[in-house]
């Protein structure tokens, strides 16, 4: 409940700080237009958001008659985790990339996808992709994916009319120009101010799902292990290109995909993972951090290709 609170509190911040921007561009009407528009986005990114996504990484759906076993085997505990959890059972794609990695998507329970990366199928054992699948259950459980795609949409919004504002001006309620410093603080501090939130959101929403997801599956170890793993890949040079073209994207996977970063400060998407593994292994009554694996661990000539993607 507190998390959810603090989820809400963040999500009202943003849009006054939307609106806010609204009013300076245009004062009231500017304001009421900057509403009208903030509900259209939001609207498009409700119906549309996972058809993007997936398409934007080339995923590919699969069933539990693939020829594949470890695929089999993903969507068989995937179906398991999802009817444990009494949620409808979600649409289970495959990405073709290298670094292990997974996401979820979708508008509610009824409507979503889960995704794992072909590195993480082949990287990790079955009890870690099940750890991850259950953390990616509790996201659509409680409709994370949708509140992450609306702070995203309202977080682009606002650099938007932030970048209108400097270009063509901005006036107060009597019409009078706002002033070149008042457009240049806008333009710097409002994107800045709109992406801390989304980014405190997003790694609030992480830890939640860390727990649930460790509930759900019964083996905190495990997603420990996974996350870790996960981690020590993406720092070890199995890139995400995808995700380096696309980096509003960053938020939606279970480990920043992009090289290098994730560090538990304003502006990182996800908490860190040493923070993250800490409190599942408090979960299962283990104090100790295991020390994460090499990045080397599995080398790229050993990775098994699986699917139709050999």
């Amino acid at each position: 409940m507190k998390n959810h609170l603090r989820t809400f509190t963040l999500l009202a911040a943003m849009t006054a700080l939307f609106l806010g921007v609204g009013y300076v561009v245009g004062g009231s009407m500017g304001m009421i237009i900057a509403f009208v528009l903030a509900a259209a986005m939001n609207l498009v990114s409700y119906w549309n958001a996972d058809k993007i996504v997936l398409a934007m990484y080339r995923a590919t759906e699969v069933d539990a008659g693939h020829p594949e076993p470890l695929v089999r085997n993903y969507v068989a505990d995937v179906l398991a985790l999802a009817a444990r959890a009494n949620m409808p059972a979600p649409k289970v794609y495959v990405i073709d990339q290298d670094q292990p990695n997974a996401f979820a998507t979708g508008r509610d329970p009824a409507h979503a996808a889960v995704a794992a990366t072909r590195g993480l199928l082949g990287m990790l054992d079955r009890r870690e992709i099940r750890g991850v699948m259950a953390h990616e259950l509790a996201h659509v459980k409680h409709r994370d994916t949708l509140t992450m795609t609306i702070t995203a949409t309202i977080a682009g919004a606002i650099g938007m009319l932030a970048n209108f504002a400097f270009l063509f001006g901005g006036r107060d309620e009597e019409g009078r120009p706002t002033g070149i410093v008042g457009m240049l603080v806008m333009m710097i501090v409002a994107p800045m101010a709109a992406a801390v939130v989304q980014m405190a959101i997003s790694r609030g929403r992480e830890y939640e799902a860390d727990r649930e997801g460790a509930e759900l599956s019964g083996d905190p170890q495990a997603l420990a292990s996974a996350l870790q793993k996960i981690d020590a890949y993406a720092r070890g040079g199995y890139f995400n290109p995808d995700a380096e073209r696309n980096p509003a994207t960053a938020h939606m996977f279970i480990i920043n995909p992009l090289a290098g970063r994730g560090t538990d400060n304003l502006f990182s998407t996800h908490p860190s993972t040493e923070n993250r593994v800490r409190a599942l292994l408090g979960m299962s009554g283990r104090e100790r951090v295991a020390a994460a694996p090499r990045a080397t661990a599995v080398p790229r000539t050993e990775t098994r290709r699986i699917g139709p993607w050999s």
